[in-house]
């Protein structure tokens, strides 16, 4: 039998791709109350054919928000700050969450518009190569992790709102901090795009054996380069809004790269890097969930949360729902 959904307040989802598209279909699976606003008429359309409340018309999709529903902003990078200034101009009374893949910067555009008051950051850690209304699925994000982020500044209401939304999305909610947040996926998500780019591309670069290569490869060439088939333009804006831990990241894995090559051609042999990185999947394969009860209130409940979320706890379910 279906749970009854967290939380009662609807849902406004802005931007109706692969994500935000995804978050109305779950969310109107679990029977809460959501509705749906895109830039483009064609995308809102499909959405409205298929059953959804969807509609190209920002400022009315607000001004029905400001009743205190949950804006959900699901739009690429560039698109925030427009954004932002229409929510604080005809929502400013809405609670306010993301599904942005960065959350520090966020975090920067929603103080900058006045909204910290009402807002705590999320990320579904879900997602495929593919793009647009059409690429949408309710059960995107059924067992996935959703980042809820916990920084000092987040007040309790927003954060309980904005877990509730990843939780009747079928996802476990973590709790972490925006920097660490950043800092992480850096490492197991955009650096992972960038070398998936380089790998696609190296395999091309011999002129001589190019096609025998792409006709040679199979699995392992499909698995790593998977997400090199993301559109371009989405990697961009994703990887330069967290260009500094993007960096740190990027100059570890080039440290191992050169590291294997200097082994290889001194010793004969890549060792250290296979037994290394293998020891790193076995310890992602044995990563346990630990699901705790968040509390929401005294002081440094946030840090508390934060701390939680470090250890492997995540929240499948919230204090009197």
């Amino acid at each position: 039998m279906q749970r009854a959904p967290h939380s009662d307040v609807p849902v406004c989802v802005l931007g109706l791709g692969l994500i935000g598209g995804s978050i109305l279909r779950a969310l109107h699976r679990a029977g809460r109350p959501a509705y749906g606003w895109n830039r483009s008429a064609a995308a809102a359309d499909d959405a409205s054919a298929a059953g959804f409340d969807a509609s190209s018309d920002l400022a009315a999709t607000l001004r029905r928000a400001d009743a205190g529903h949950i804006v959900v902003i699901a739009v690429p990078v560039p698109a925030l700050d427009p954004v932002l200034a229409a929510i604080a101009e005809h929502a400013p009374n809405a609670w306010l969450t993301d599904a942005v893949s960065v959350k520090g910067d966020v975090a920067r555009r929603v103080a900058d518009a006045g909204l910290t008051e009402r807002y705590a950051g999320g990320h579904p850690m879900a997602g495929t190569a593919f793009s647009g209304w059409e690429a949408t699925d309710a059960a995107l994000f059924d067992g996935a992790t959703w980042v809820v982020t916990a920084d000092d500044a987040t007040p309790a209401r927003a954060w309980r709102l904005a877990a509730s939304v990843g939780l009747d999305c079928g996802a476990v909610v973590v709790p972490a901090g925006s920097t660490e947040h950043d800092a992480a996926v850096a490492r197991i998500s955009h650096s992972v795009h960038v070398v998936a780019e380089a790998v696609a591309i190296t395999a091309e670069l011999d002129p001589a054996a190019k096609q025998l290569a792409l006709t040679l490869a199979a699995n392992s060439f499909r698995d790593v380069t998977r997400v090199a088939g993301t559109a371009p333009s989405l990697v961009n804006a994703m990887c330069e809004a967290n260009r500094d831990a993007l960096l740190d990241a990027l100059d570890d894995t080039i440290a191992e790269l050169i590291s294997a090559r200097t082994e290889l051609a001194d010793s004969g042999t890549v060792r250290d890097i296979t037994e290394r990185g293998y020891a790193g999947r076995k310890a992602y394969e044995n990563a346990r969930r630990t699901p705790f009860v968040p509390v929401l209130d005294g002081a440094g409940w946030q840090r508390t949360l934060r701390e939680a979320g470090h250890a492997g706890g995540v929240v499948t379910a919230l204090p009197g729902s």
